[in-house]
């Protein structure tokens, strides 16, 4: 397999008998680099038959659908509402739900079996909008699985394949020796807005803003922006949330090994300092370095330890600050 142009394999997961001739091409030769490029649409874990992982030999790279920096303004405002998929409005509004709704059905029909989920697709549409209905709340996985008539063993097994597809977040609870009892179930959050919005049968940004679980959507969507953000700027950080049983909590803490943020979500264009109080109570916590307030706000004030911002703001500024 000697060559002196790159190779790329796209859909890499289909071809589980090219891995084993890969790891003999590669090792022929391990100081050249970047000689095949593996293209796929599912975590490594979900290789079905590939019994050849190719560690050592091979970087990760996960490759998101658009992020807020990825885009002109003008398309940064509908990004919530349509979600980051190229197709599924970001270049054509009117595809939206439409493409959505093929996609999920795709996924069901056709993806998801194939990637060894052993779910029937009626049940794995019914777990896919009983997931869109719990996004943004801690996990219960015995009342999920109630629902479906499966064990809450069975359902921690589908949510995972479900993330080996990119398609769910688990956010881990955040867990500290503190003098209070937290609450150490994880977060489970639709990774792409636009379908959880498709799910949640939302048609427009009038119906999203009026819906009762628009906070949690902007949770979500801020949450999955803010970690894209700083992974696309080669930070290493470990995210999670926090929340004790009497009240504090913080919607995402961000550690870096040297030190932790802790950013608080609100739907609000015009946040008070009753939210900045909440939020320094939890941060002192876990003694978090920078306290941060992500709103839809127009102002946006940074004293250094404690910021009140927008978005936009967060991104182009917060996490360009090197750790």
């Amino acid at each position: 397999m000697a060559q002196s142009e790159l190779v790329i394999l796209d859909e890499a997961q289909e071809w589980p008998v090219v891995f084993k001739r890969l790891r003999g091409a590669i090792d022929k030769d391990r100081k050249r680099n970047g000689r095949f490029l593996l293209l796929g649409s599912v975590s490594p874990a979900l290789m079905q038959q590939v019994s050849e992982s190719l560690a050592g030999r091979m970087a990760l790279l996960e490759l998101t659908p658009f992020v807020w920096e990825e885009l002109p303004a003008s398309q940064q405002q509908t990004l919530w509402l349509y979600g980051g998929y190229p197709n599924g409005g970001t270049l054509d509004p009117s595809q939206y739900p439409v493409w959505q709704q093929h996609y999920l059905e795709m996924l069901v029909f056709r993806d998801l079996p194939l990637w060894g989920l052993p779910a029937e697709p009626a049940a794995t549409q019914r777990l896919l909008k009983m997931i869109a209905a719990v996004h943004g709340q801690t996990l219960n996985a015995s009342q999920l699985g109630k629902s479906l008539d499966i064990s809450y063993k069975t359902i921690k097994s589908y949510l995972g394949y479900l993330e080996g597809a990119f398609l769910i977040r688990r956010l881990e609870p955040y867990f500290s020796n503190l003098k209070k009892r937290l609450v150490k179930s994880p977060k489970l959050y639709w990774r792409d807005s636009g379908l959880l919005h498709t799910l949640l049968n939302v048609q427009n940004e009038e119906e999203l803003l009026s819906a009762p679980w628009v906070g949690a959507s902007w949770e979500g969507f801020v949450i999955e922006q803010v970690i894209n953000a700083l992974k696309l700027q080669d930070k290493v950080f470990t995210p999670y949330f926090l929340r004790t049983n009497d009240g504090f909590e913080i919607d995402l803490v961000l550690d870096f090994g040297k030190e932790k943020w802790a950013i608080e979500v609100k739907l609000t264009t015009s946040p008070d300092i009753s939210a900045i109080q909440k939020l320094n109570k939890a941060a002192d916590l876990i003694d978090a370095s920078r306290r941060i307030l992500i709103s839809r706000t127009s102002e946006n004030v940074d004293n250094g330890k404690v910021v009140s911002c927008n978005l936009d703001w967060f991104i182009s500024h917060l996490a360009n600050k090197g750790q």
